[in-house]
């Protein structure tokens, strides 16, 4: 893993693309007008397309039979595994609700109504590794929020979906599952087709063709957020153990040949070491091709002065992870503005967040951690402003009202005050 010596240096390494591939967008577009206006036809031929699998209204949704095998081909100790885990992230999810605030004072009642949405569209991604956490990072938010129905929508690959991906979803509760990917899955989600239910929100990472879709459908849907490519940066200090670091480098680059693992570190002689040990683990790891590409196009350890100009160019680069391995890593805390999550010390590598504490792993990333937040309950509510006035009310504030409403030259709007101070005259 190469080490730059300050951050100008890295600057390769530190830019992002963006969602702007023309040719992706336009194949985007012309996949989602043609399941928007073709519906089941568009969408089953691209199923057969994309994903070798071919599909009917009768096959599209996974039926209770399999579901059943699903269950028979899923491993005891996972089962008991996985529902731990359900119950931590729901649990997690259905803290501090957003809750109604209507007050009345003077004649005056103001506040919001929160409502949830009626229906939530899940995707989870086929991909190169088959996500069932990403069934209970999507799921267990819209059932935390109260939402209705809730449908889940994932490739089958040559017709059949991961067994533990399928458990994962009916232990969360989801109400239908189907056997749909790609743009096409996003599409069929915004619009409806004669198979699948058009939704309210749809929530979930994916690939660029999903994330595209999901930009080209914002509107007609909510969403939420634009993510790409999964990312890791680590701040850490010199009395870490190396191992451990390195290790929390290479759990994020075997997601993606794209993903990026960069290390922030104040001591020279750690970032050497550092560098031996992530090329010892990978040369040992599963998918140490994919984790190669990743530590070698988007990964590298950048020194720094201090910890503190560590996180001044934490919050620059605002990744989907932090990691802060440093003695009382609380302490810096407060210096963090810009992260998807923030994993604190040296006993909270990111897989702890992926699976099993309670916070969502669906997370912004290429920067968008400034204005995007973690997948949460508040995705799938709605805050509807709530008035009532009073007849003292409207005669004490009708003057107010009418002159602002004819500064803008409405004078209807003004109208609607001024007949009811007339109707007491």
């Amino acid at each position: 893993m190469k080490i730059y010596q300050n951050a100008a240096e890295a600057a390769q390494i530190l830019k992002r693309g963006k969602f702007d591939d023309a040719a992706k967008a336009a194949a985007v577009k012309e996949i989602v007008e043609r399941v928007r206006n073709i519906g089941d036809q568009a969408l089953f031929e691209y199923c057969e397309k994309f994903d070798n699998t071919s599909l009917t209204k009768w096959t599209v949704s996974v039926s209770e039979e399999e579901f059943a095998d699903a269950y028979r081909e899923t491993d005891e100790a996972f089962l008991a595994s996985l529902r731990k885990a359900i119950r931590n992230v729901l649990e997690y999810h259905s803290r501090a609700p957003m809750k109604e605030d209507i007050r009345t004072k003077g004649g005056r009642t103001t506040g919001y109504a929160v409502r949830a949405v009626e229906r939530a569209g899940i995707y989870v991604p086929g991909g190169t590794a088959p996500l069932s956490s990403s069934v209970l990072m999507g799921i267990l938010p819209a059932r935390a929020a109260g939402v209705e129905h809730i449908y889940m929508c994932t490739p089958a690959k040559d017709g059949k979906v991961n067994p533990a991906v399928l458990v994962a979803a009916k232990e969360c509760g989801a109400e239908k599952v189907f056997k749909i990917g790609g743009a096409q899955a996003i599409a069929a989600l915004a619009y409806g087709t004669e198979s699948v239910p058009k939704v309210d929100v749809i929530a979930g990472p994916g690939n660029i063709f999903v994330t595209l879709a999901k930009k080209e459908v914002y509107g007609q849907v909510g969403i939420d957020m634009l993510a790409g490519p999964s990312e890791i940066l680590i701040i850490a200090d010199g009395k870490q153990n190396v191992k451990f670091v390195a290790a929390d480098v290479l759990s994020q680059a075997e997601h993606d040949k794209l993903s990026r693992a960069i290390v922030l570190t104040d001591d020279k002689d750690f970032a050497k070491r550092l560098s031996v040990e992530v090329e010892r683990q990978l040369s040992v790891l599963e998918r140490k091709e994919i984790a190669a590409a990743s530590t070698e196009n988007g990964g590298g350890i950048i020194l720094v002065k201090d910890l503190g100009e560590a996180c001044e160019l934490a919050n620059e680069i605002a990744p989907e992870h932090l990691e802060i391995a440093a003695e009382n890593s609380e302490e810096f805390l407060p210096k963090i503005r810009n992260a998807g999550a923030v994993f604190l010390g040296s006993w909270t590598p990111e897989p702890v967040g992926d699976y099993f504490a309670g916070p969502d792993h669906t997370l912004p990333t290429g920067g968008t951690a400034r204005f995007f937040e973690v997948l949460n309950q508040d995705i799938f509510l709605r805050k509807m402003s709530v008035i009532r006035y009073t007849k003292k009310a409207i005669e004490e504030d009708g003057e107010d009202i009418i002159r602002l409403a004819e500064s803008e030259k409405l004078g209807a709007h003004a109208n609607a005050i001024r007949v009811r101070l007339e109707e007491e005259r």
